[in-house]
C-alpha cells in the first residue's frame, strides 16, 4: 500500500466523510434505487412504486452500514421531475443520510437540484454529474440552487485512459476551453467527488483502477467509481449463475477500493448484502497495510467495528 505525498482533502456531505489517505476513513458505499428497469417501480414517468419493498431495501443498506462501519449514501435515480419529487418525498421519511440526484435527463436533474434547495435538503444532496454533456441550462439550474456537492465525471472520448481523464478535469483537453473542475466551481460547487467513468471490460475498464491512484496523487480529491458497470456489461458473465455474477461484483468493488478509491457507486441497492462485507474486508486489509505509514483509522472504521 502507499501514502500520498499530496495532502488529501476530506469532503463532508450530510455528516458522511469522503477522502483522506488510504486506510484513514471507511469507504462510502452508494446504492441505487428506482433505477431504470427496477422491479419495484410500476411507472417510471410518474414515479409509482412499491413503498414497502423500497423501505426494506433502504433499511437493509442502513443496517449493513451500521454493522460494518462503512457509511452509505442513497442514490436516487428518476426518469422525470415528478418521479423524483415522489421518490424524494418518500425517502425523507425513511432515510436521514446524504443522497445522490441522478437522471439520464438533464432537465430532470436540474429540476431536482432546485427542488431539494426549496425543501432545505441541499446540504445532503450530491449532484450526479458534471460532465462533457453538461450544457448551459443545466449549469444555470445548478448555479440557482443551493447544492454545493457533485460528482465530476472525467470521461474523455477523445482521449480514453488516465491521461485523457485528467486532462478533461484540469484543462478540458481538446474538447473544452476549461477543465471540468473549474467549470464545477463556477457553478458554485465546493465538494467535488471524482469519477473516471468505467468503460466495459476489454474497452479500458481497468484504467479506472489506475486513475484512482493518479487522480488522488495529482489532485488530492476524493475519487470513486461505478466499477459495477464493467461487471454488469460483461456478456460472458451474464450467462453465468447468480452466485458467480455476485462474486465478480464483490471482487470488482474490493479491487477498486484497494486501488485507492474513497467511494463506490455499487449499482442496484439489492447488492448491499454482497458489497458491504467485501468493502469492509478491503477497508480492514488496507488499514492494516498502512499501519507502518503512520495512518490511523477512525473509531467507526470496520477495523474497529468488526475485528
Amino acid at each position: 500500500m502507499f501514502r500520498f505525498s499530496r495532502e488529501q482533502s476530506i469532503v463532508n456531505v450530510g455528516g458522511v466523510k469522503f477522502g483522506g489517505q488510504c486506510g484513514q476513513l471507511p469507504s462510502v458505499l452508494c446504492g441505487t434505487i428506482f433505477y431504470h428497469g427496477h422491479k419495484i417501480v410500476a411507472d417510471e414517468e410518474k414515479g409509482l412504486f412499491d413503498k414497502a419493498a423500497a423501505e426494506r431495501l433502504i433499511s437493509r443498506q442502513a443496517e449493513l452500514s451500521e454493522e460494518t462501519g462503512c457509511p452509505s449514501v442513497l442514490h436516487l435515480y428518476a426518469r422525470s421531475a415528478p418521479a423524483f419529487e415522489r421518490y424524494l418525498g418518500f425517502a425523507e421519511g425513511v432515510w436521514s443520510g446524504p443522497f445522490i440526484i441522478d437522471s439520464a435527463d438533464a432537465a430532470t436533474r436540474g429540476a431536482a437540484a432546485l427542488l431539494v434547495s426549496e425543501l432545505g435538503y441541499a446540504d445532503r444532496a450530491i449532484y450526479n454529474s458534471i460532465s462533457l454533456a453538461t450544457e448551459e441550462n443545466e449549469a444555470q439550474a445548478l448555479q440557482g440552487s443551493e447544492i454545493d456537492s457533485a460528482i465530476i465525471l472525467a470521461y474523455n472520448p477523445a482521449e480514453p485512459g488516465v491521461d485523457g481523464s485528467l486532462a478533461i478535469l484540469e484543462t478540458g483537453g481538446t474538447l473544452r476551453e476549461n477543465g471540468l473542475l473549474a467549470a464545477a466551481r463556477e457553478m458554485g460547487l465546493v465538494n467535488l467527488l471524482i469519477d473516471p467513468a468505467v468503460l466495459p471490460l476489454g474497452s479500458g475498464a481497468g484504467s479506472a483502477l489506475r486513475f484512482s491512484v493518479a487522480a488522488k496523487a495529482r489532485l488530492g480529491l476524493p475519487v470513486g467509481s461505478g466499477i459495477h458497470n464493467a461487471v454488469s456489461s460483461w456478456p460472458w458473465l451474464a450467462k453465468k449463475e447468480t452466485a458467480v455474477r455476485k462474486g465478480c461484483d464483490a471482487a470488482a468493488g474490493a479491487m477498486q477500493l484497494l486501488a485507492g478509491a474513497d467511494f463506490l457507486l455499487y449499482g442496484p441497492i439489492e447488492s448491499a448484502d454482497i458489497i458491504f462485507p467485501a468493502a469492509a474486508m478491503a477497508d480492514i486489509l488496507i488499514a492494516e497495510a498502512v499501519r507502518d505509514l503512520d495512518i490511523a483509522p477512525g473509531e467507526s472504521h470496520p477495523l474497529h467495528r468488526l475485528i
